[in-house]
């Protein structure tokens, strides 16, 4: 959504058995490619006439499936919260066609919002009711949206922009942002005073930005942040004091934190490379590379019960990766020819849908507004 660069990973026997040897080193090797399990396929386009026009003001910047995988909320640029059924997203179609549709006629309703949209989430134990979100005034609001209104309002980063936002799972009313202005801020409604700051951090003492925030939604007290400074920290948020572990490794600034499972942590970086840490032992378990990353966000995705892993690409590509292998197991779009990486739109967002094991959904956003829902089924 925005330019990073901008602001601021026995002889006689042995004469038998060498061949056999090499034979299953080479079946080893075989097996460690990367092999896609899944078909996939657009199923629905959803765009407007700014996207017709190659208008960026209407760049999405942020998707969110709800808890229950029935809602998706869309955000970014054009200072409206978009909220899709997901029926309307899957409209009736014929085996190898896809859906065209206006974003006027598939979104269900739309919230006009008083600044760019960074971040979105929705608030956990309160169904599809509440959404929160983080903006570029340095504000974070939570809406209602049975009244299509926002109920709270907090401003704690100076006015510097709001880059994300996330909710405590264990205490669902426990919020927490980092924003440009070096800090993680945790804070609760119940407190009053518009919610009172209960804690702060400043993960780099060189005020470097913090660009993501994740709760582990696992177990345990633990909240990531990811920053310009190229490094991961967690806390425990009952001492915000000292990080009680760093995750170093990448080469440039972290901008999407995921949690795969309790112990295990997927980031992005603007290094052109996820990594897949192992969060007990600070340890790069592996990277995946291909997608054009230098200086935007490009959006991160963890489908947990198949185990795959999406990110967006500078190149307007969508990006699939199977945890298992570092290589992308599935690439959407092809790479303009003739153009610098700059001078084309670039995936900005993209979202899975946590539910079922065998058939997946994935919806991508891109810099012209263009959502794209994608089915996958295994095979």
């Amino acid at each position: 959504m925005t330019d990073i660069s901008s602001n601021f990973h026995q002889e006689g026997v042995v004469e038998i058995q060498v061949p056999q040897e090499e034979e299953k080193e080479k079946e080893d090797q075989e097996e460690e490619k990367a092999s896609c399990e899944w078909d996939f396929h657009l199923s629905t386009v959803i765009s407007s006439c700014n996207s017709i026009n190659g208008s960026v003001c209407d760049t999405i910047g942020v998707l969110e499936f709800d808890p229950c995988g029935n809602l998706l909320a869309s955000g970014g640029i054009a200072r409206k919260i978009r909220i899709y059924t997901v029926n309307s997203l899957s409209q009736e179609e014929r085996e190898g066609d896809r859906v065209a549709l206006d974003h006027g006629n598939a979104c269900n309703y739309y919230i006009c919002t008083p600044a760019k949209l960074s971040s979105l989430k929705w608030k956990p134990g309160w169904g599809s009711r509440v959404l929160g979100s983080g903006d570029y005034d340095g504000v974070v609001m939570e809406y209602d949206l049975e009244k299509k209104m926002p109920f709270f309002e907090r401003d704690e980063h100076g006015g510097r922009r709001v880059w994300s936002i996330d909710y405590c799972h264990s205490d669902p009313v426990l919020g927490a942002s980092g924003g440009d202005d070096g800090t993680m801020q945790m804070w609760d409604p119940r407190s009053g005073d518009n919610g009172k700051c209960l804690a702060m951090v400043q993960p780099c003492k060189q005020y470097s930005p913090v660009c993501c925030v994740e709760f582990n939604p696992f177990r345990g007290p633990i909240v990531a942040v990811g920053c310009v400074d190229r490094k991961v920290y967690a806390y425990d948020m009952r001492k915000m004091m000292d990080p009680v572990f760093v995750l170093d490794g990448h080469q440039k600034a972290v901008t999407y934190i995921r949690f795969l499972d309790e112990r295990t942590i997927v980031s992005s970086s603007v290094d052109g490379c996820l990594k897949m840490w192992d969060a007990e032992d600070q340890r790069v378990i592996r990277t995946y590379k291909g997608h054009n990353n230098s200086r935007r966000f490009v959006g991160l995705s963890v489908w947990r019960p198949g185990g795959l892993i999406c990110c967006g690409s500078e190149s307007n590509q969508v990006f699939v990766y199977d945890k298992r292998w570092g290589e992308p197991i599935w690439v959407y779009g092809c790479e303009p020819m003739g153009l610098t990486r700059h001078d084309h739109g670039f995936v900005s967002s993209v979202c899975w849908q946590q539910k079922e094991e065998n058939r997946c959904t994935l919806v991508a956003g891109d810099s012209d507004g263009v959502l794209r829902v994608f089915r996958g089924k295994r095979r």
